[in-house]
């Protein structure tokens, strides 16, 4: 376990190394961000409106084919705004591994030349998004499990459907299963034992926190309102800009694998010893 987390450590080091090199990647989990609540409040908002006085009727009514309807809305727009901006994210990261100039318009220009892909994948995510909440709500506890099993297999098949779509330009439905193929073909089963880098972040989100607490109790010890609100708008910044630096280190993260799998090559800021001892081939 020490030398898996060693390894992830060092991974998120030689990511860092890509995103100090160009800070502007942040704006890409931002705007995605952004949009996601745009998206969210667009649709929550009148359901909510919709359901003052009804209240007592929700429960008879969530399974209704209105609902599904609403929610796999929500999921497909979703989703297109999540993979619209990782698709563009994951295109500057391959041309900078590559050592090629890129910007945020690249990345742009190239998430909106792949809309038909996006807007393909989008759809499969969503209607497997909506066959696992169905699940999950007809058969509880064990919905909830087979859920799990099911999303934890979905996440790992799907883990390179970005950055494929931002190289190699094929459809959806190709996207997936080259992205299985690539797993299967490298490291597929040593995936989850060797990628800590969610470790990594949940350890500095847990001292985040620790931090955090203690800035504010001691704001709120001094009683005035001038000292309060500066020290919680730092907090909501700070953890802002820990998930803008999360995404965007696992964006590269995914592009590196990405390039590793595909044609053996690592790029800038990365260390080919590294990643074929972190995740070896299946013999």
């Amino acid at each position: 376990m020490a030398g898996k987390f060693a390894r992830s450590w060092a991974l998120m080091k030689a990511s860092a190394g890509v995103l100090r090199a160009d800070r502007s990647l942040l704006l890409f989990p931002l705007l995605s961000g952004l949009c996601s609540i745009v998206v969210a409040a667009s649709f929550l908002v009148p359901v909510a409106l919709a359901l003052i006085g009804h209240g007592d009727d929700f429960e008879g009514r969530r399974f209704a084919p209105a609902y599904y309807v609403v929610l796999f809305a929500f999921y497909l727009v979703q989703y297109f705004v999540i993979v619209f901006f990782n698709t563009a994210l994951a295109g500057v990261a391959l041309q900078r591994l590559r050592g090629e100039p890129a910007g945020l318009a690249d990345g742009f220009a190239l998430a909106r030349s792949r809309l038909g892909s996006i807007f393909g994948y989008a759809l499969i995510a969503a209607t497997v998004g909506l066959f696992l909440r169905a699940v999950q709500e007809r058969l509880g506890l064990i919905g909830r499990f087979v859920v799990g099993l099911i999303g934890l297999a979905w996440t790992v098949a799907t883990f390179l459907v970005v950055p494929v779509l931002a190289s190699e330009g094929v459809g959806p439905v190709d996207a997936v299963k080259r992205s299985a193929e690539l797993l299967k073909q490298t490291w597929g089963e040593n995936l989850i034992g060797n990628a800590g880098l969610g470790v990594v972040f949940g350890l500095v989100f847990f001292l985040t926190v620790l931090l955090a607490a203690v800035l504010v109790f001691g704001a709120i010890a001094t009683q005035s309102i001038a000292v309060i609100a500066p020290v919680i708008a730092l907090v909501l910044v700070g953890f802002v800009l820990l998930g803008l630096v999360q995404s965007t280190l696992q964006g590269i993260y995914a592009a590196a694998l990405y390039r590793y799998a595909e044609a053996g090559e690592v790029g800038g800021g990365f260390d080919q010893a590294l990643l074929e001892s972190a995740f070896r081939p299946k013999r």
